[in-house]
């Protein structure tokens, strides 16, 4: 029988992950938020079902858990800026939505100009997943332009993070 792995092994192999980051944004009690995520996923095919997990120490998740609907945005390659706005400032101290091009969407969810793949989805469920809360969403309205590359986790490991880690 082999050895238990060790914690920092396994964050060392997930570390050569590169898969794709989101920007979540939602809309609580007039207040509007969001955050760059990389922790989301496809969770289902039939019903289709999308996964995202917020931080809980991040403001999004603040208003996040008491929005019924969140949208989330697919970062395209040359986003640099706006995953640095959305991954490098909190919310608690600035308003990222005065630095960005964004409209009022479905909702009245704020939606990126500069991402042309979003969804806004309704939130089934919320689930604790250790310092992250699972939002299980059901897409509703849908806007896809270009199949452009994604912004990716490697990139975004430069990013210091807004909010304590």
């Amino acid at each position: 029988m082999s050895d238990p792995p060790r914690p920092d092994s396994f964050d060392a192999m997930v570390g050569t992950l590169d898969y794709p980051m989101f920007i979540v944004t939602a809309r609580a009690e007039g207040e509007l938020g969001g955050c760059l995520v990389g922790f989301a996923s496809q969770a289902s095919i039939e019903p289709s079902l999308f996964l995202v997990c917020l931080s809980i120490r991040n403001r999004t998740y603040r208003l996040a858990r008491q929005a019924e609907r969140v949208a989330v945005h697919f970062v395209p390659a040359h986003a640099d800026p706006l995953a640095q706005l959305f991954g490098g400032r909190t919310g608690d101290d600035v308003d990222k939505f005065a630095s960005c091009d964004w409209e009022e969407g479905p909702y009245g969810l704020p939606i990126l100009a500069e991402c042309e793949n979003w969804f806004v989805g309704r939130v089934l469920e919320r689930t604790p997943l250790g310092d992250h809360v699972g939002f299980l969403l059901e897409p509703e309205d849908t806007h896809h332009g270009s199949a452009g590359r994604q912004f990716t986790f490697h990139r975004a490991k430069r990013i210091e993070a807004g909010h304590e880690a």
